[in-house]
């Protein structure tokens, strides 16, 4: 048995093969689909809709220090426990220092997650085209991240001084 995210795929790749295998905006492979009898909504778990508006909403609000620096404000610690998975939520600016530590190094989790499925992206369309120019990739962000923080005026004040 396929799951969700299985049968969107196989919609996904019949558009390809029936309509068009050029790069396509999400909406008109839904409108297909929709059309052809593909894909229905399914019913909504009006707590689950609730708890993914608010993660939505919480991600998205962001403050200003008193040094400038924009930061956001609302951090999440995924747990699982008895096979079910739970976010727990809080504010950056009261938050226990455990809580933040987790949350930091979960979030740091994700980006050596996508920075390692980039590599591997990256490394099999090279693959795939050897006779073209090869895409580079580089992983270390220090000098990416210190240009946003002078573009911010948010550079190292000692520096500075």
């Amino acid at each position: 048995m396929s799951t969700y995210a299985q049968k969107m795929q196989k919609i996904f790749h019949r558009y390809q093969q029936e309509v068009d295998p050029d790069p396509v905006d999400l909406h008109d492979v839904g409108a297909w689909a929709i059309n052809e009898k593909l894909w229905e909504p399914r019913p909504a778990d009006i707590r689950k809709r609730f708890a993914g508006d608010m993660a939505d909403a919480l991600r998205q609000e962001y403050r200003v220090d008193e040094k400038g620096r924009t930061y956001r404000a609302n951090h999440a610690v995924r747990t699982t426990e008895n096979g079910r998975q739970s976010s727990f939520w809080a504010d950056i600016d009261n938050a226990p220092p455990e809580h933040m530590e987790k949350a930091f190094a979960q979030r740091r989790r994700q980006i050596v997650g996508d920075c390692y499925q980039l590599r591997l992206d990256v490394d099999h369309f090279n693959g795939l085209n050897p006779e073209q120019k090869q895409i580079p990739l580089i992983l270390d962000f220090t000098d990416d991240v210190e240009e946003l923080l002078i573009s911010k005026h948010l550079g190292d004040e000692e520096e500075a001084a």
